[in-house]
């Protein structure tokens, strides 16, 4: 379940944590290694993604009995998988313990009973309570969900692992289970988000190469998606980055990004509820810096007709674009690339039903996007991605609101986030037993262990 994604090679859609994981490997991502994404629209109901497809939508309460449907489709994938990758690894979702949904998980342990594949569970000790953690989380699972569980790895720990040596110790006992290792707590990683973007890793960013910072200000609309579009400018020297939940945060702004969102509507509701609305009104008319990515893009126009997401027909936009969104059942889901006057190539990826028209302005890239006055918009994510576009975008945005920033044309997103994959993989070989790794790997017998009763 996740709200940021992704476009794979042959136009499917799939989540963003399997796609840094693919890139981690080494390897091209493929929906067969997300074979079902939940995106969530409202509390209860989710939109069904399978094989990089739209099927429908998932009501919380009363469509988990579909799910059973789904496990054959998880199943192919990965038998896909192992017939073409020498290593396929699982990773579950949320917890292995929640009970109340036992019966129709194929995520967790549902998948792994199913699969025959060994697991490994997971503590965060950076929350607190780990062993009890662990410990409850074997005691509540069925004796045959036990049996798959081969050792523990803890994860996040800060400060001396002498201290843990009783509690690991204890933990092997109660549970008949090795801990397979400790991984210390490794700041600024700021992997791609699987779904919640952590907001506090947004201020640690580099000090500015001029005289002055550019502040640019993020809108947290409630159902925001893909808020990966704006990582690139995290690490970014001088740029400092910010959530904005009320209006008044935006004052201090250089720039103001509406993102892209899985409740078009719904959040355009919210934003005038907050107060966002004439506050945006008054910065366009100030020819203060706006800029809107997919659904903001959309709000930003004259109107969106909607009876597809939110079935809530035509609405009002925020009237700051001469731009007009109609959605459609049909979902476009594709890669894309243009080429600027420049021979640059910039290139992207589309994951959208509303459609948007110009009825003015001017294209912010060849054939896509729009811009008036100071605000602009465009339905591509993965833009800022864009080493020199980016660039060229920050400098804009530094004459427009004359701060003497400058932009760096060094600074390239992917050797970044190659770099943060690096240092997960020493932390791994520094600090896990790979020894017992590879052995469960290489499917070898699995022995007996022990199963832990409530009794």
């Amino acid at each position: 379940m996740s709200l940021n994604s992704y476009v794979t090679a042959d136009q499917g859609e799939m989540g963003r944590a399997q796609v840094v994981q693919a890139q981690a490997a080494g390897v091209a991502p493929e929906v067969m290694m997300n074979p079902v994404l939940l995106k969530p629209g409202t509390d209860t109901t989710s939109q069904i993604i399978v094989l990089g497809r739209p099927v429908g939508d998932l009501d919380a309460a009363k469509g988990w009995h579909r799910k059973h449907d789904l496990l054959e489709v998880v199943l192919d994938a990965h038998r896909d998988l192992q017939r073409r990758f020498d290593i396929v690894i699982c990773e579950g979702a949320g917890s292995p313990a929640e009970i109340n949904l036992r019966s129709s998980d194929i995520v967790n342990l549902g998948f792994a009973r199913a699969a025959n594949v060994p697991a490994l569970l997971v503590g965060d000790i950076d929350r607190g309570g780990v062993f009890a953690s662990l410990v409850g989380t074997m005691a509540v699972l069925e004796p045959e969900d036990q049996d798959l569980v081969r050792g523990f790895i803890i994860n996040k720990f800060r400060g001396s692992k002498e201290l843990l040596g009783d509690g690991v110790d204890r933990l092997h006992s109660l549970t008949g289970r090795p801990t397979l290792g400790i991984l210390p707590l490794l700041r600024g990683l700021e992997i791609d988000a699987e779904d919640a973007t952590d907001f506090t890793s947004w201020a640690d960013g580099p000090p500015p190469l001029g005289e002055e910072a550019l502040t640019i200000g993020v809108v947290a609309l409630p159902r925001a998606s893909n808020l990966t579009d704006v990582d690139p400018l995290v690490d970014e020297p001088g740029v400092i980055l910010r959530p904005l939940h009320r209006p008044e945060q935006m004052q201090d702004c250089d720039l103001v990004i509406l993102p892209g969102t899985r409740a078009t509507v719904s959040d355009m509701g919210w934003l005038r509820a907050r107060g966002f609305e004439g506050a945006l009104r008054q910065r366009a008319e100030a020819q203060r810096p706006i800029f809107g990515i997919c659904g903001g893009y959309q709000m930003l126009g004259t109107s969106i007709d909607d009876d597809v997401e939110g079935k809530v027909g035509q609405v009002s936009g925020l009237g700051l674009l001469p731009v007009r969104t109609v959605f459609h059942r049909e979902k476009v889901v594709t890669q894309t690339h243009a080429t600027l006057t420049d021979g640059t190539t910039i290139r992207g990826y589309q994951i959208h039903h509303g459609k948007v028209a110009m009825e003015g302005g001017r294209e912010l890239l060849p054939g896509e996007g729009c811009i008036e006055g100071s605000v602009a918009g465009s339905t591509w994510h993965g833009l800022f991605e864009n080493d020199l576009w980016r660039h060229h975008f920050l400098t804009e945005i530094a004459a427009h609101t004359g701060r003497r920033f400058i932009a760096t044309i060094s600074t390239s997103f992917a050797e970044r986030r190659e770099a943060r994959i690096d240092a997960i993989a020493d932390l791994i070989e520094e600090h896990l037993d790979t020894s017992s790794l590879w052995a469960l790997l290489d499917h070898a017998p699995r022995t007996s262990l022990p199963n832990l009763t409530l009794s």
